[in-house]
């Protein structure tokens, strides 16, 4: 698939709102310019609100009957690395914060290899939700998180961490959701364990919109863990 044309870029939005880490996400896409071809947009990290905060999340629904039983939650540690072999992802971390607008700053555009953490929730490998968000793509091409829709139950997450430990995830399911209709509080909502969401756009890219439609998340929870 072409790229679209060249314009101007804006950081995607994610509205989070009454959830683990207060948050609920609603990517937008990048601002480019119309092409004749549906070209790809880019996937990026959210926007913080104030309508929550952490300590008012509720526990959220489960997301899939975990396909391996959950391993021990791991101490903090900042992540460094994600491996996924199924979709030949090896891509360094970002730390994602919250800029004065209150939104959270995007990983670099013109990085295609780089996916984002919101280091004010929770680590990979430690209790709660772990939010990662990648680029589907970018005015480049291709990103990262291009081929996250493709995994299925079973597939295995790895996440280096800044500890020497790697925590080893086990998908749970891999659904899409309309942006209109983000499920905030099964995304987001505390977990008695360790769990990890990977979040990009994906359904239709609208012309007219310069966004997709929709947003691919996948849900896994902590397998194992290893040294690195």
């Amino acid at each position: 698939m072409a790229g679209p044309a060249a314009g101007t870029s804006r950081l995607l939005r994610a509205g989070m709102g009454a959830a683990a880490v207060g948050l609920l996400l609603i990517y937008n896409s990048v601002d480019v310019a119309p092409s004749s071809d549906p070209g790809p947009g880019q996937a990026a990290p959210p926007a913080a609100t104030a309508s929550a905060s952490p300590g008012d999340a509720a526990p959220a629904a489960a997301a899939a009957k975990p396909t391996t039983p959950a391993a021990p939650v791991l101490k903090r540690a900042k992540p460094t690395r994600l491996r996924i072999p199924q979709i030949a992802v090896d891509a360094p971390f970002a730390e994602l914060t919250v800029n004065p607008a209150g939104e959270l700053n995007a990983p670099p555009p013109d990085d295609k290899n780089l996916v984002g953490w919101y280091r004010d929730g929770a680590a990979p490998g430690e209790r709660g939700p772990a939010v990662v968000a990648g680029h589907v793509d970018t005015t480049k091409g291709p990103a990262v998180f291009l081929l996250l829709s493709l995994l299925v139950p079973g597939n295995k997450v790895e996440v280096q961490r800044a500890d020497g430990t790697v925590a080893v995830f086990s998908v749970d399911s891999v659904e899409t959701f309309a942006k209109n209709a983000f499920p905030d509080q099964r995304v987001y909502g505390k977990t008695a364990d360790s769990q990890l969401r990977l979040i990009t756009c994906g359904g239709v890219y609208d012309k007219k919109r310069k966004d997709y439609l929709d947003n691919v998340v996948v849900f896994a929870h902590l397998e194992s863990s290893r040294k690195a």
